[in-house]
């Protein structure tokens, strides 16, 4: 079953064993991740089921703008639109794709407990157009949902993925002829949109027996040819880590990163970035506009559900870095985004925000902090 906790990953269809980052039947980061250990899991587990503060959940509605398929099939090339979470619709070279496709209610394996969505998709699976391509970054709940995959299947022509969660969807009854999967430094081109799976510094698995069975990644994806191609970076999950400056160095400089900023906490600092982290990585790989994503949208940490959108906006601020924040649903031009409207302090009151901004001035490091 997709959604058993004893799940094991799909035999794989090629061996993983060319990979340098596999060893020892498991995929691996660079650095060694640090861990919990048992007994401050057992503490983390504990404050998550009794301690979750009130201001962890947003006070009012999240608004939300509704995306018609009209809306999708008139809109200029280079749109972009924030589904939820870390899920973006891109329109490229003509071409819609996908990035870390979430729609169900909860990101869970189970659809009656779990985190549940905080607003609804602004537009379902049934009403997108055809899609050209799905990028995944890894296999956890919250970036792969099992029922959107079933219900996107037949409209996508390509599912691009790193090592082993393809070997997921083929499992899952995707056709292998639509799946390619990727190493760290790898890539191909689809429909004139080049697309490179880069480091990350995270972990994967979905249940109690596959634990890092699968690669993560994040991924560049280059559209258009010559001297001036649009660049764009999106992170995936990850902890802060060196590659970033190597992705900088081979890839950038990136007219858009699409950066985590959310999810965080200091009982994991090397799987999910601060906002502090998530603005220094912005710089390593040489950004232009700064788009925090991995927030809004579930539940999935301790702190305030706004903080992560006061923090790097007051971080951005500091560094003079643009900073692109979208109604979830509101469609941006990726050659040249608005800037953000600080839509998130209707939904909290406004002295909240204010001493929320006040803690990340305080907090902002200096570039070369990190």
């Amino acid at each position: 079953m997709a959604y058993s906790l004893f799940s094991r990953a799909a035999q794989p269809v090629a061996t993983y064993e060319q990979s340098p980052q596999f060893a020892g039947g498991k995929f691996r980061n660079a650095a060694p991740r640090h861990a919990l250990g048992a007994l401050k899991m057992l503490q983390v587990m504990w404050r998550f089921a009794t301690g979750k503060p009130d201001d962890s959940v947003p006070r009012q509605p999240v608004p939300v703008y509704a995306v018609m398929r009209s809306d999708l099939l008139a809109a200029p090339d280079l749109s972009l639109w924030r589904l939820g979470h870390s899920t973006l619709l891109f329109k490229i070279n003509g071409q819609f794709w996908l990035t870390d496709p979430v729609f169900s209610e909860r990101a869970s394996p189970f659809q009656f407990m779990g985190p549940k969505r905080f607003h609804a998709p602004p537009i379902t699976i049934e009403e997108l157009p055809p899609i050209t391509g799905v990028i995944l970054s890894h296999d956890h709940y919250d970036h792969l949902d099992y029922a959107a995959i079933q219900k996107l299947a037949p409209k996508v022509a390509h599912f691009i993925t790193p090592l082993g969660v393809g070997d997921r969807l083929i499992g899952w009854g995707v056709p292998a002829a639509k799946v390619q999967q990727f190493d760290w430094w790898q890539g191909t081109t689809v429909a004139g949109l080049q697309l490179v799976a880069t480091p990350a510094q995270h972990f994967s698995g979905r249940g109690l027996q596959d634990g890092n069975s699968t690669l993560w990644a994040s991924w560049v994806l280059i559209a258009g040819q010559g001297a001036d191609p649009i660049r764009i970076f999106f992170s995936g999950d990850t902890g802060y880590f060196d590659g970033f400056k190597a992705i900088g160095e081979r890839f950038g400089p990136f007219d858009l990163t699409l950066i985590e900023t959310g999810a965080y906490n200091a009982d994991w600092p090397d799987i999910h970035m601060h906002p502090e982290e998530s603005l220094q990585a912005h710089l390593d790989v040489k950004g232009r506009h700064l788009f925090p994503i991995h927030n809004g949208t579930f539940d999935l940490s301790l702190h305030p559900w706004v903080e992560p959108f006061e923090r790097i906006t007051a971080l951005a601020a500091a560094a003079q870095v643009p900073l692109v924040a979208p109604i979830m649903g509101e469609r941006l031009d990726v050659r040249a985004p608005a800037l953000s409207t600080h839509w998130w302090r209707k939904v909290e009151p406004q002295a909240a925000a204010s001493t929320l901004a006040d803690r990340s001035a305080a907090l902002a490091p200096q570039p070369e902090a990190y």
